[in-house]
């Protein structure tokens, strides 16, 4: 079977020159974003997702979600009304404040930060979770944040992953408590030598041969479904396209990049998708064949077909949103500077999530806890 070569579908155009006042605003981006996120993380999000958590897990993914929402809300702020990136939507036109399983394509490295403009219009920012290599938690603040924010860290060695995976999506089977689980299947972000040896592996096993996306690791998605099948209302298959040239983080934060952004959205009722593991792994490859397809006619006419509407962000309250956030991280930077308390409290927290993040550690419950060790009292006599 012949291999064929991988199709980009990021056409080499710069969407604005790095100009020195591109460059400015970009830094002040950089700051605002930084500050804020640690000031979130420090002064609400520890309260939120440890303190609150000693009494009610859902309450403390409720608060946690309001705080953490707010602030991921900046980054479509920046993208459409910042930077005039316009997203736009096409295939179904989903509900809001679903439990839903999402699949995406994997372009760039910035791909998930493009779910968070959908998500926000769907009501459920604060709610969504990525499944996302295990480095990324070793970062400074944003890796204390993904843990705060129950993201599930994968080696991508599913001997490895299995029983991380299988007990933090234990966790997330209460129908009551909202939730976006996203997933990227591809397991990496897409280049050509990637494609090059997904495509020489699938002419090896019969599998089929993928210009616009790699083949999906099948394993993460069959636990995930297996695990949440029963609390989760669809599966969304998204497909993301970007017009002209695919971003860096960077290009996200001085406003180069991308002019475009284009998702495809199609909501799967669960009762279409097969139970067995193995009829999961090829229902999976289908949607990848369809995605392959969907990218390839992107490239030729410029979007995906259906276009849908979505309602557009409000600038006011995106302004009024950034200025909250703005003067309560001045507020609390100013005590951290000035207070001893603040100080070792800041301190205290920062010394608590460096290892909370690394061995992935979450507090219980008391009452749960109270419970479950009069429950092996009981049994042990």
């Amino acid at each position: 079977m012949a291999v064929l070569t991988p199709v980009s579908s990021c056409v080499e155009s710069k969407y604005h020159a790095l100009a020195p006042l591109r460059i400015l605003r970009g830094l002040v981006c950089l700051l605002v974003l930084f500050s804020t996120a640690f000031v979130m993380l420090v002064y609400f999000g520890f309260i939120s997702a440890v303190i609150v958590r000693l009494f009610s897990v859902s309450y403390s993914r409720r608060a946690t979600s309001f705080f953490f929402g707010a602030w991921l809300a900046l980054w479509p702020f920046l993208f459409e009304k910042i930077n005039k990136t316009k997203v736009v939507f096409s295939g179904d036109i989903v509900p809001s404040r679903e439990r839903i399983l999402l699949i995406a394509n994997h372009r760039t490295e910035v791909d998930w930060m493009y779910l968070w403009d959908l998500a926000l219009r769907k009501g459920c920012l604060g709610y969504i979770k990525y499944i996302l290599k295990s480095s990324l938690m070793r970062l400074p603040i944003f890796g204390w944040s993904f843990h705060i924010l129950e993201f599930i860290p994968v080696e991508r060695k599913w001997e490895a992953d299995e029983s991380v995976m299988r007990h933090m999506l234990s966790t997330f089977k209460d129908p009551q408590d909202p939730l976006w689980l996203a997933l990227f299947p591809e397991g990496t972000d897409f280049t050509e030598q990637k494609c090059l040896r997904s495509q020489k592996y699938a002419a090896e096993h019969g599998l089929p041969i993928l210009k616009n996306v790699l083949l999906p690791k099948t394993k993460g998605f069959c636990a995930c479904l297996q695990q949440l099948r029963g609390s989760l209302n669809a599966v969304y298959d998204v497909t993301i396209g970007y017009k002209y040239r695919c971003p860096s983080f960077l290009d996200n934060v001085f406003g180069v990049d991308p002019s475009e952004v284009h998702l495809h959205i199609c909501r799967i009722p669960l009762d279409s998708i097969p139970v067995s593991e193995d009829e999961i792994s090829l229902w999976l490859v289908k949607r990848f064949q369809l995605k392959d397809r969907l990218l390839s006619n992107f490239q030729t006419q410029g979007q995906f077909p259906d276009q849908a509407t979505e309602r557009d962000l409000s600038a006011v309250k995106g302004i009024l949103n950034c200025m909250t956030i703005v003067t309560l991280t001045g507020t609390c930077m100013y005590y951290s500077f000035s207070s001893l308390w603040f100080k070792l409290y800041v301190s205290l927290v920062c010394a608590y999530l460096v290892p909370a993040t690394y061995f992935n550690i979450r507090p219980q419950p008391i009452l749960s806890f109270l419970k479950m060790r009069s429950n092996c009292h009981i049994s042990n006599t």
